[in-house]
């Protein structure tokens, strides 16, 4: 039984007084008044606990303006775009509307309205590890994910995207992607927006040879014009994190549209969203800036790597010299520990395998080491015969 339930009891059918009931349970001879006249005006019900909320909130969110906020709100989702409270507060200030709430004050709107979506509790802030490049074309990164035609035909959408300004800088449908495709994207992209200096992607066939002992066209391109490439950890899309996050944010907005004929169609609503995305969407990591004004904001770097000739046919492996100044290759099938000196331990190089010709190169292009592989010798010691270094 709750205290005021007890009181009204204890005062109208025992017949205690005010005072007695008041000192036995610690509170005011004026709250327990209260609380019997409450009951003799409205009955038991009237006992049940009142909200303190004023009967009117001169601040409250007028409800012309919590009408535009849920309008906008149905046309962000209909059209399959971000609906949060960020963007409505940005489209609400570009309408001109005389009176903008606060980012907090609209999510607070769209919850009274049933419009937000409870979400599980995420990791703290605290514990992520965030890496973004300093300048434009620093770094881009690149992925394919899949989407499918109304007919069922399931076809490749291949991004690249800038790492500082979140910029997409290509978005393609193509049936299947393969390597050569990516380079033609690539160097359509660098056209428009310049050659980044570095690239990175996961370990898909399409972008790298490495795991079948070769160099395909992009890597061979990327080396060919001084850019670095970098691969994400296997098994750990979090590395590549930017542009699959678009990829999540691309699908919300296909999901919304009518499911594409054919691949041209899907083409097109992937230009027009990713016009929304670069040029009018403000993005949250970037300060409320669109990512087109993000990439126009600083200087763009430049690739700044050494331009290496790589002959067709030329394997290419990247590696680490270990502590005692030795570095591993496998050819024909047996592994070889090649000796480089123990002044260059832990620097990271670059080898390039034609057949038995094995050159190593730090990744500013230096020459390490120069040989024929003995197939005979798991170790090529230092005191080998070298062939003559590169000129």
């Amino acid at each position: 039984m709750d205290l005021a339930r007890y009181v009204v009891e204890a005062v109208l059918l025992e017949g205690r007084s005010y005072r007695e009931v008041a000192r036995a349970h610690g509170v005011s001879k004026s709250w327990v008044g209260k609380v019997v006249a409450r009951f003799r005006e409205g009955g038991r019900g009237a006992l049940v606990p009142r909200s303190r909320a004023p009967a009117h909130n001169p601040h409250r969110t007028p409800a012309d303006v919590e009408e535009r906020i849920v309008a906008f709100r149905s046309q962000l989702m209909k059209a399959g775009f971000d609906a949060g409270a960020a963007t409505i507060h940005f489209h609400l200030t570009e309408a001109g509307c005389e009176h903008v709430p606060s980012v907090s004050t609209i999510w607070r709107v769209l919850k009274r309205h049933g419009l937000v979506t409870p979400e599980p509790h995420k990791r703290p802030r605290s514990s992520w590890v965030r890496f973004e490049a300093a300048l434009p074309n620093e770094r881009w990164q690149s992925d394919v994910t899949h989407w499918r035609l109304s007919d069922g035909t399931q076809v490749d959408i291949l991004v690249f995207l800038d790492d500082h300004s979140r910029l997409v800088m290509a978005g393609k449908a193509i049936h299947v992607v393969c390597a050569r495709d990516v380079l033609r994207v690539f160097c359509d992209a660098a056209a428009t927006w310049g050659f980044p200096a570095s690239l990175l992607t996961d370990n898909g066939c399409v972008y790298t040879a490495w795991h079948r002992g070769g160099a395909n066209v992009v890597e061979t391109e990327l080396l060919a014009r001084g850019i670095a490439y970098h691969h994400s950890r296997p098994y750990h899309p979090q590395t590549c994190g930017k542009v699959e996050r678009f990829h999540q944010t691309l699908k919300a907005y296909l999901a919304r549209q009518e499911c594409a004929r054919d691949i041209e169609v899907l083409q097109a609503q992937i230009d027009a969203f990713v016009t929304y995305y670069n040029e009018v969407r403000p993005h949250r990591a970037k300060a409320r800036m669109t990512p087109r004004a993000a990439f126009e904001a600083r200087d763009k770097a430049r690739p700044t790597g050494p331009m290496l000739d790589v002959p067709k046919g030329t394997r290419v492996r990247r590696d680490r010299i270990d502590s005692s100044g030795v570095v591993t290759l496998r050819c024909r099938g047996r592994l070889h520990h090649i000796g480089v000196g123990r002044a260059h331990k832990h620097k990271a190089v670059v080898m390039l395998v034609a057949d038995l010709d094995v050159r190593i190169l730090t990744e500013e292009g230096e020459v390490l080491r120069h040989l024929t592989l003995d197939p005979t010798k798991n170790y090529q010691s230092i005191g080998s015969p070298d062939v003559s270094t590169m000129s």
